[in-house]
């Protein structure tokens, strides 16, 4: 696409606009938010990813949110009426969810990092293993959209979106899996369950009434064991460390409490 048909102007300028923290360089900092990057570069669409760069750096992204199968963003070019640009992918639906929580939940070392916030760096593994991906492949992946004149795909208005995405994937990387589809509340939930540490049947109900029998009437069963114990959850018992205060200490450049989880879980176990 020539810009030539589509005069340049200087983008008006955007108050309290959504800007990215990098001035040169690389955006995305984490290995998660680059390897989305790096899925588009190597795709053949680099150069015009490079076009949003100084959109995303200016602030002109006036606003970005992230739902199950695509990202809204409203975008302010050099005409006064902002662009409004959609990046759709493929949201993973509840099978699929399923087979990767529970792969999920039988590994004590994914528990952890997840119940603590981070990314595994091997994640994508687990979704390679029930024939997932968990970056799309390529831009034959994506349906990208936006309001302006320049019929480009991607636009410098959907290039800026992308960086900022991938910065947002920095700041919080469930939010590539909320853009597949589950969000962090939901998959942490269900990973608990799924590993044996969500809440027993029937937890929260009104007990049922008993009947008013005179006490020395029951006094031959009284200490008996009505029931059989919860046993141990190995969920449970690596959540144990996520509660712990945190611990500035590295092992070989692994966190301590990653370290931990294993021992954690043998335990339960």
């Amino acid at each position: 696409m020539n810009d030539r048909f589509f005069p340049t102007g200087k983008p008006r300028a955007v108050q309290g606009g959504i800007k990215a923290r990098s001035s040169r360089g690389a955006i995305a900092q984490t290995w998660w938010g680059e390897r989305f990057i790096a899925v588009l570069e190597r795709a053949g669409i680099g150069g015009r990813l490079q076009r949003g760069k100084t959109y995303a750096r200016k602030g002109q992204v006036i606003s970005m949110e992230v739902t199950a199968g695509r990202v809204d963003a409203v975008v302010q070019g050099s005409r006064p009426k902002p662009y409004r640009v959609r990046i759709g992918a493929p949201a993973f639906g509840k099978a699929e969810w399923a087979a990767v929580e529970s792969e999920l939940a039988g590994s004590a070392w994914y528990l952890a990092r997840l119940l603590a916030g981070e990314m595994p760096a091997d994640i994508e593994e687990v979704f390679s293993k029930v024939g997932l991906s968990l970056f799309p492949k390529g831009p034959q992946e994506l349906s990208m959209d936006c309001t302006c004149p320049d019929w480009g795909v991607p636009c410098k208005h959907v290039a800026a979106a992308i960086y900022l995405l991938a910065e947002s994937f920095d700041d919080d990387p469930f939010r590539i899996l909320a853009w597949r589809g589950r969000t962090r509340e939901d998959l942490l939930a269900k990973l608990t369950i799924a590993s044996g540490g969500g809440a027993p049947a029937g937890a929260g109900a009104a007990a049922p009434e008993s009947p008013d029998v005179p006490l020395a009437d029951l006094l031959d069963s009284y200490f008996t064991l009505q029931g059989a114990l919860p046993g141990p959850s190995p969920a449970a018992a690596v959540g144990i460390l996520v509660q712990a205060p945190d611990v500035d200490v590295t092992v070989r450049g692994q966190a301590l409490t990653a370290l931990l989880a294993p021992a954690y879980r043998d335990l339960a176990d």
